[in-house]
């Protein structure tokens, strides 16, 4: 673990070699590459090959399965929630508050207008103190 060093970036938090579904594909391809992958989340990718949105396992769940929504016809794009990003260079405060402000566990890295890679609560468990850890994990978990 490091710690947590104000000069750290995104970029050295996150996780590389992100892959994105494209937005036309369908939630039972996307729980199948969330599988394969071993992943909770997917970056949401149009025609442009730019970030659209994120989908998580429980968005298929929730907001397709559980309101009787078919997940082979129901697509990405019809989830694509939460554009909220942080730019590689962003200081490692400034990922952790655009986390703590959204109440999210992952959060995708942007360069020049592309996602290449992804922060989530096990790249922050690795590279941050308890302390500050602790207090990320109160602040997203407390609503």
């Amino acid at each position: 673990m490091t710690s947590g060093h104000p000069h750290d970036t995104a970029r050295d938090l996150m996780n590389p070699g992100v892959e994105c579904i494209a937005a036309h594909e369908t939630l039972d391809r996307a729980a199948q590459m969330m599988r394969d992958m071993g992943v909770g989340a997917l970056p949401i990718c149009g025609p442009d090959d730019r970030l659209k949105g994120i989908i998580t396992d429980r968005d298929i769940v929730v907001k397709c399965i559980a309101e009787g929504h078919d997940p082979s016809r129901t697509t990405a794009a019809d989830l694509a929630t939460g554009l909220v990003w942080v730019a590689a260079d962003a200081t490692v405060q400034e990922a952790l508050a655009r986390m703590e402000e959204n109440q999210i566990r992952r959060l995708p890295v942007i360069e020049q207008h592309r996602i290449i890679g992804m922060i989530s609560e096990a790249d922050l468990a690795k590279h941050l103190p308890d302390d500050q850890l602790a207090t990320f994990c109160h602040r997203v978990y407390a609503s």
